[in-house]
Formats: C-alpha cells, structure tokens, sequence
C-alpha cells in the first residue's frame, strides 16, 4: 500500500512510524497503540525488542563499537504533548538505553545526561545491565582494526594519536542506521522515540542527532513530528527534526515540510548527505519518508488501524 498524495490522507487515527532497522519492534508497538496504551511507552517497548535483537548490529547490544573496541550507545524520547525529553548519550553496560532516556524524562529536572553521568544514573535507577559487546561485534572490530592500522599503530595500540588511524568511521554493511519510532495515540499524542550505537568504529565519545532533541527527532502534539537516521552530524548542522516541525506549523503539508528539510540539508556545503532519511509525520496521520540520494531502495514501517499488521513502503528518493 503506498499512498503518492500523502497529503491528501487523512486517518484522524492513531498512527505507527519506524525506519527499517526497527522492524523488528514495530507489532508489539502497534498492539499496544491498538489496545490505547500510552503512545511513548508503546513505542519504547518496541525499541527495547530492537535493542535487545543480537543480528542488529547498529542498535543496542552485538552492535559496531567505538574506534577503542567500545560500545557506547545513545537514545533519547519525547512526549509530543508536554514536549519533554529524555536523552542519553555514550552510554556503556546497559541493555536499554531507550528506556533510561525515559527516565531521565520522567525521574530527573534534566533533558540530556552522557557517560559516566547517564551510566550512575542508570545504575540509581535499575537499570538492567548487560554486556554488550559480542563475539560478532568485537571480532568486526578487529578486523577493521587490521586493516586501518599501521604495522607500527598496532604494536602500541591503543595508545596511539587515534587521529592518525587512516580510516573514516564507517559500518561493515552496506547501510547503516539509527532505530526510530513515532506514533499518534488513540489521545492524540505524538511522541517520538530513537536508540543507536552510532557509526561504527566512532571516535570516543562521539554523539550523532539522536541523543539531540530537535537533530534527530521531535515530536509536538499540535503539528506532528519528525525523525532522522544516518549521518546524524548533518542532522546535527540543519536542526532537521525541528524545522520539520516548524515547517508544519507554518501550514506546509507534511510532504513539503519534508521537501524544504531537505533542501536545507542539500545547502549544506560539506559533509556526507547521501542516505541521510526523513521520516515525518503531521497531527492528521499524514505521513512522508523521503532519503537523499541513495543508490539503494530505503524502506520503513508503517501502521494504521486499516492495518491488521504493520507493512513495509518504500520511501522516495531525491536527487539533490
């Protein structure tokens, strides 16, 4: 099912949108959006399921570590009504990062805690550990290693100037991407959700746009929300989720509010834009994912109550 006036559908109904990546999460989500759970909760406990799915490898445990062999991951959610947040960021040991962002939401007068400040908090918190470093990841890691350091880098790693080692953080797969969610309640809300380990092989420390409320998602109840994945750096730069958002409340449909985001992104002068993906939706259940240039098909879930089950669409592709 594929709608090509996407503005023209008007559901007036609860809603279920993610990337690729977090297929896995997306029925036990939308079993709870149709049983009237709250819409966030419903969306954190899909993303848990992705981050606790071993054969994902960019997302939660088994996934890409640090440059360092480090598996640091970030999450953040947002509750489109009251538009507070909850992010965390280079988060190492716990298995879902997801569902400290929440907390940090719900227990805390703060928006954003990182690594060792989120890893205590966690901790205050019960947060289920976890190991989350693999036997899959772990040896990825020294294969890259093989091939990006020198013979000299790799008698004194790792201490060695990490800026020398001759290598772009890349991801031994093709595509790469962040889990994001978003959803309209059987209330209305809008809330947003996002979980990622980040690009493989990252600098320490590292944060992409996940962990960074208006880069990679933003939801508001009034207008709709909108999420990002892939190189969240240029995200980061255009303040992407947000100018979404804002483009909605100017009164664009969610298919131009897609369209000038991208622009805005296709103005930036550096950076790598290909694949970078859009996925927006407005307060009527409107809905439109768009991906920059890719040489790949980009495709995400989506659920409706029409729907007995999410289904996949393919997102447009621009050329910019």
């Amino acid at each position: 099912m594929k709608y090509d006036n996407v503005h023209d559908r008007k559901t007036k109904s609860m809603l279920l949108l993610a990337n690729y990546e977090g297929r896995s999460g997306t029925e036990l989500s939308a079993q709870l959006l149709a049983k009237k759970e709250n819409g966030l909760r419903s969306i954190i406990e899909g993303i848990k399921i992705v981050e606790a799915n071993p054969d994902i490898h960019t997302v939660g445990m088994s996934s890409w570590p640090n440059i360092l062999g480090e598996l640091q991951l970030d999450a953040s959610v947002m509750d489109g009504n009251t538009r507070r947040t909850g992010s965390v960021g280079a988060l190492r040991g716990y298995l879902h990062p997801v569902e400290v962002a929440y907390r940090i939401m719900t227990d805390i007068n703060h928006e954003m805690l990182v690594g060792v400040g989120a890893e205590r908090f966690a901790h205050e918190i019960g947060a289920i550990t976890n190991k989350n470093e693999t036997e899959i990841s772990i040896n990825a890691w020294h294969k890259h290693l093989d091939n990006a350091l020198t013979s000299k880098q790799k008698e004194d790693f790792p201490n060695v100037r990490l800026l020398d080692i001759k290598s772009e953080a890349i991801d031994p797969e093709k595509m790469f991407d962040t889990t994001i969610y978003m959803s309209i309640d059987h209330e209305k809300r809008i809330s947003s959700a996002t979980s990622t380990s980040g690009w493989g092989w990252k600098y320490p420390g590292r944060l992409g746009d996940s962990p960074i409320i208006g880069a990679g998602s933003y939801a508001d109840s009034r207008y709709g929300a909108c999420a990002c994945t892939h190189t969240g750096e240029m995200s980061i730069r255009a303040g992407t989720a947000r100018s979404v958002v804002l483009y909605l409340k100017m009164g664009l449909s969610v298919v131009d509010a897609v369209y000038e985001a991208a622009q805005d992104l296709a103005d930036l002068k550096t950076g790598y834009l290909d694949e970078v993906t859009i996925h927006a939706i407005d307060k009527d259940g409107n809905y439109k994912v768009v991906g920059l240039n890719s040489s790949e098909e980009i495709r995400y879930v989506i659920w409706h109550p029409e729907l007995d089950k999410p289904i996949i669409e393919s997102a447009e592709i621009l050329r910019l």
